[in-house]
Order: structure tokens, then sequence, then C-alpha cells
């Protein structure tokens, strides 16, 4: 009797995640493709809502003003960034990226004028971390949006990378739900396994062989490089904040979308294989 009624209960999150995922699939498209300004609006709300969550599970929602100090920083960041690439010659250009850093450390000015702040180094921390593993990679995706010699947007090239980080992701997920047996990393995943782990290796670098025939915005070999770095990262990303999970006791990290979870569950990978992906492309 369980067992029947587990079936219908596992067949009714699946179907959440696809209709879910497709739906994000046709938002990010028509974002892409629509305009660059659409592109950086629907990825700069999807950055804040992922800080904006992070700042909620580790605490900070009784420090509100940090929260939006963190996320105000994020944004601007993000903004920066994108018009370095899209409009060099307006006022936020590459020369105003120091600002970043007096901004950044306002913070401790700001926390010493608290009163009955029994742990200020702590919100400190966590609110730095907010930005750096949940807001950079955001920004950091100008970098692969925009071509950095001449500044020509190829939305390509995002959808690419975020085609790479989903079939890391979904060819592990079925891999393990078939054949996983052996644990990936009992510790700190239990349901995680070398067998989906394969999955998602096979199934990663069978469409980054597509991106060839398909994506003609960057060298073939490169696409199997991302790849490769998609695997390794994606895997990781994803052991990172299931480690994140376990430090707070949580099992997930929101139910903003349906079958996936929150933003953390759903951009685990993406945030730790975006610098990754970056520091490539920069360098070669």
């Amino acid at each position: 009797m369980e067992a029947g009624q587990s079936t219908p209960k596992k067949s009714s999150e699946l179907k959440q995640r696809v209709i879910a995922g497709l739906g994000g699939l046709g938002l990010i498209l028509l974002a892409l493709f629509g305009h660059p300004w659409g592109y950086f609006v629907l990825f700069m709300l999807i950055g804040v809502l992922t800080q904006w969550e992070f700042y909620q599970l580790v605490g900070l929602r009784q420090k509100r003003y940090l929260q939006v100090y963190g996320v105000l920083l994020g944004v601007t960041t993000n903004l920066i960034v994108f018009l370095h690439f899209y409009q060099p010659s307006v006022v936020f250009s590459s020369r105003y990226f120091s600002l970043i850093f007096p901004i950044l450390f306002v913070v401790f000015l700001v926390e010493l004028y608290q009163k009955n702040n029994e742990s200020p180094f702590q919100d400190i921390s966590w609110w730095l971390l907010g930005i750096i593993y949940t807001a950079l990679p955001f920004a950091l995706l100008h970098f692969i949006a925009f071509d950095t010699a001449n500044g020509i947007y190829s939305p390509t090239n995002v959808l690419g990378v975020l085609f790479l980080i989903w079939a890391n992701d979904i060819g592990a997920y079925f891999a393990g739900k078939a054949f996983g047996r052996t644990p990936l990393f009992p510790r700190i995943s239990p349901k995680k396994t070398k067998e989906g782990s394969v999955g998602g290796v096979l199934f990663t670098l069978f469409v980054a062989a597509g991106m060839i025939f398909t994506f003609n915005d960057r060298d073939d070999w490169k696409w199997f490089v991302i790849a490769g770095i998609v695997i390794i990262t994606g895997t990781y990303g994803d052991l990172v904040e299931s480690m994140f999970k376990r430090s707070i006791q949580i099992k997930d990290s929101g139910s903003a979308i349906p079958g996936h979870g929150g933003f953390l569950d759903r951009f685990d990978a993406f945030l730790l294989a975006i610098p990754f992906i970056v520091a490539f492309l920069q360098i070669f």
C-alpha cells in the first residue's frame, strides 16, 4: 500500500518539475532573445531572489538592513558589469568598479553603531558570503553573454552554458533514479550516486556535441572544455549546497519553484560553475 502511494507522489513531483522547467525555459528564451535589457532584468531578478533566500536561511531576517544593503550591493555590481559591456560610454563604466570596495567595507561602520549586537562579525560573514556566493556569479554571467573583445551580445553563449548545466543535472537525476546504487558522497548527500554522476557526464557530453552544430559563436573545443568544467563544478556545486543545507538543518532552500525547491536548489550548480567558466574564457 505504501509503495502504491509513493508512486503517484513521485509521478506528481516529476510532473511539477517538468512543468516548472518548461515554464522557466520559455521565460529565459524570451528574455535572452528578446533584448539585452530583458536578459539583464531576468537574471538580475533571479540573482536578487537567490541572495535574499540565502540571507533568510542563515538568519539575517532579523537584520533587515543587512539583507537590503547586501542585495543593493549585489544589484549595483551586476548593473556596473552589464553596462560595462552593453553601454561602456555611460557613467557606470569600468572605472567605477572601484566604488564597490568602499561600499563593501561600510558594513563594518554600520555594525559598529548597532546596539545589542552580540555577533557582529558572524553577521558580517554571512552578509559577505551572500554577496560572493550568490550575487557575484550572476554579475560574472555578463562575461559569457558579451564578447569581451568587441562587446557584442550573444544570447546563445548563455543558453549553451545553461543547457550544459541542465544536462548534467537531468542526466544525473534520471540515471540515479534508474541505476543508482553506490553513494557518491554519503556524508553530505546520501541520495546522490556514482551511477547518477556517470549519467550526468554522458548526457552533458552529448549536449556539448550538439552545441558544435547548433551554436557557432564559440570554438568547438571550448564547448567540450566548458562541459568538463560544468561536470566537475556542477556536481560539487550541488554537494556544496547540500553541505550548506545540512549545516542549518533544512531539506530544501525554499518552495518558490514547484518540484525544484528554492532558488538555491535550482541554481546551486550555476553558482559554482560560472566563475570557473568565466576564468577559462578570459584566459583562453
